[in-house]
């Protein structure tokens, strides 16, 4: 019985992929590729894929030696992303200081950072604070009654580093916000080039966002979404150079065969354990300050180790692991544990140290006298003060959070986020003709404002980008488009969970970055993978180039609304595509 059914297999000739379910054979017309179907050959490769280099035909026909083919080709990994992060940095930096104005939250976080850099805690500011701090440039004595805030001290810190090198003024408290927006494009052209193994795709992705309106705004304002956008990249990074370096050592540990092939290994990749692993940890400093800075910040430490350890699973089942899950659980899932939680908490307690250090009579930070107060006695009075204080503080705080409600003309549901339904308007004035920028034959009155807009090309080509690396990941199994798609559900998601909440359009600032990474992504399929006919190259680079020139004039386009450069007011109103806009 079992030879004949062995003879009527009509299978045996096919090639592997073909013996599998028939679930499976449906799902490749939608373009799935099982992880056997990879091409045979040596492991390492697979491992640690190389970076791709310009071909020789493109060096031939630009007339380049091949010697200096070869620097340019070396020096590109940094000098692209460095030039990409010089323009953007122009353009951060450029009029910073402009409005000459406190705008929108501004008003809290510029001046709770001078009071942390000085007392240690936040204090209640007179309401006629902010005009003095502009007629005075900012030498005005600092109150000293504290004040109740919502939001850990980290992004606030940073913020006062700027104001102790330039001054309690809007250059001084927008510096390390544009600062930070700055590298964070440096960030992601070295992140996209070390995903994509291509400089080109990383250059174009750290130059979209350099283009992002909304990116380019909050990076010249104080408010903490922007310092919280960096940390998030940073650990980010951190984690995609801790992947590589990892993988790298167990493709070492792989012995090579006879021919001078490294091929899986079972016994290897089962027991294989990868060491320290310093930047693991460097993403739980990372990540730590990202909690620290604002709370959200706790969905995408939960995600992120997630991501790693699943990225651990990946590296030992292409190795040869026969159990890669239970070797993931034995060998890496408490170091990486070790690496981002603990750490996280230790950097976040220790970012409270100036209220935990301020004095408890009644002058130190809000709430640091609760314990020896209202908190005394119960069963968890044999803990410190500092930390029943500091953990009544943050029960309230969340409460405050849980119960925000609170309508504002700028809020907004997440559903409207990714199609820009509403944003921000952090400043408006309207100068009369010849005044503040308007020019004097205007004829009537200019508008100045500065919204907090997404680039909208930009946003509503990350729309079918979204779906791409969805699609790429569900049915070709591809991990920087799972990476891509977990970042932005990190920063996105949760805030789903928060219908009857009052929230606001630039939250979406965190994620901004990696839907220019899914954008980069989508645009390098459209200009055709390596191998491609001349023709296909043509036209997808062609098509390509449109949509990048056109994000491109779409951010020059909207330049007046992201600077608050004075234009007349029809000019404005043209500018309003949407009528939510308004």
């Amino acid at each position: 019985m079992t030879s004949t059914a062995s003879s009527m297999d009509l299978r045996q000739g096919q090639a592997p992929h073909d013996r599998r379910p028939p679930w499976q054979q449906r799902l490749r017309r939608f373009g799935y590729a099982p992880a056997t179907d990879a091409p045979a050959g040596d492991v390492r490769d697979r491992l640690v894929p190389p970076y791709t280099e310009p071909s020789p035909r493109l060096w031939r026909a630009l007339g380049v030696p091949p010697v200096l083919a070869d620097r340019i080709t070396r020096w590109s990994g940094w000098a692209g992303p460095l030039l990409v992060t010089l323009v953007a940095g122009v353009l951060r930096f450029w009029n910073l200081g402009s409005p000459r104005a406190v705008i929108f939250d501004e008003t809290y976080y510029a001046k709770d950072a001078w009071a942390l850099v000085h007392r240690g805690f936040e204090v209640n500011w007179d309401k006629n604070a902010n005009d003095l701090v502009l007629q005075t440039h900012g030498h005005l004595a600092i109150p000293a009654d504290a004040a109740y805030v919502v939001h850990p001290p980290v992004g606030k810190y940073v913020i006062g580093l700027g104001e102790l090198m330039f001054g309690f003024n809007p250059f001084g408290w927008r510096f390390m916000t544009a600062l930070l927006g700055t590298l964070s494009v440096l960030m992601l052209c070295r992140i996209g080039r070390r995903m994509f193994r291509s400089t080109f795709l990383g250059c174009l992705a750290g130059g979209l966002l350099a283009v992002d309106g909304l990116h380019f705004v909050m990076s010249r304002t104080s408010l903490l979404d922007g310092v919280l956008m960096f940390f998030v990249v940073a650990a980010f990074g951190c984690l995609l150079i801790d992947r590589d370096r990892s993988r790298a050592r167990l493709a070492a540990a792989l012995p090579a065969g006879p021919d001078g092939l490294v091929r899986p290994n079972a016994g290897v990749a089962d027991s294989f354990r990868f060491g320290r692993r310093p930047w693991r940890w460097a993403a739980g400093l990372m990540l730590g300050l990202a909690i620290g800075t604002k709370w959200n910040g706790l969905y995408v430490l939960a995600a992120f180790c997630v991501m790693a350890l699943l990225w651990d699973v990946g590296a030992r089942k292409v190795a040869g692991a026969r159990y890669p899950r239970l070797a993931v659980l034995k060998y890496d899932t408490g170091i990486t544990f070790l690496a981002t939680v603990p750490v996280a908490v230790a950097v976040y307690l220790l970012s409270w140290l100036g209220w935990i250090l301020s004095p408890t009579d009644g002058t130190g930070g809000y709430f640091r006298n609760w314990a020896i107060t209202d908190g005394r006695g119960g069963f968890w009075s044999f803990l410190p003060d500092w930390v029943r204080s500091l953990w009544h503080y943050e029960h309230e705080v969340y409460e405050f959070h849980l119960h925000l409600d609170s309508p504002h003309t700028y809020q907004s549901n997440p559903w409207s986020w990714l199609v820009l339904g509403r944003p921000v308007s952090y400043f408006y004035e309207s100068p009369s003709p010849g005044t503040d920028g308007c020019p004097a034959d205007a004829g009537q009155k200019c508008a100045r404002e500065v919204l907090a807009l997404g680039t909208p090309l930009l946003w509503w080509a990350a729309c079918f980008a979204i779906v791409y690396v969805l699609w790429r990941w569900a049915f070709r199994r591809d991990w920087r488009a799972g990476a891509i798609a977990c970042a932005i559900a990190a920063g996105y998601l949760p805030w789903f969970l928060y219908q009857d909440r009052t929230i606001f359009f630039f939250y979406a600032v965190v994620f901004v970055p990696f839907l220019c990474l899914a954008v980069a992504m989508m645009i390098g399929a459209i200009i055709g993978p390596p191998g491609s006919s001349d023709t296909r190259r043509v036209v997808g680079a062609t098509s390509a180039g449109i949509l990048v020139l056109l994000i491109s004039w779409n951010f020059i386009y909207f330049w007046p609304l992201f600077t608050g450069t004075a234009i007349p007011i029809d000019n404005w109103r043209a500018r309003m595509w949407l009528d939510t806009w308004v």
